[in-house]
């Protein structure tokens, strides 16, 4: 049962690894620092990115392509898709703690729900798919 959910379980377990990254360093910059929680939410997502390019690509989807030119294009991808999902996460704690008022800590963790979901969507469909997986449009 493992070797048929192996990537799914590796990712839920990894996905948690950098999620306490970004958390932890989230709560650095805010309670520690007291930095804003727009910029503290963006250096915890450099931090966190950087954590799931290399366990996503050694443990998850084992990419094991070398080359530097693939590993430039790879990251590239990697980072455009957490781009995305970073902007949809600073988005929602914008407008719900912010403008909402609700407790930024629990919006920051209801977030990483909608933020996990789309990594996992944009890794197995754009950014590690297996070269004899089918193109997605």
């Amino acid at each position: 049962m493992f070797k048929k959910y192996k990537e799914a379980i590796l990712y839920v377990i990894f996905g948690g690894f950098t999620f306490l990254t970004n958390l932890v360093t989230y709560l650095v910059c805010t309670r520690l620092f007291s930095i804003d929680i727009l910029i503290s939410n963006s250096i915890a997502w450099i931090a966190s990115v950087v954590f799931a390019y290399v366990t996503n690509k050694i443990f998850v989807f084992e990419s094991n392509e070398t080359r530097l030119e693939y590993i430039i294009k790879e990251f590239s991808s990697f980072v455009g898709c957490r781009i995305f999902s970073g902007v949809v996460e600073l988005m929602i704690i914008f407008m719900m703690a912010t403008l909402a008022g609700i407790n930024d800590l629990v919006v920051k963790i209801v977030t990483n729900v909608v933020v996990i979901v789309l990594n996992y969507v944009c890794s197995k469909l754009i950014i590690f798919k297996k070269k004899d997986e089918p193109e997605y449009a």
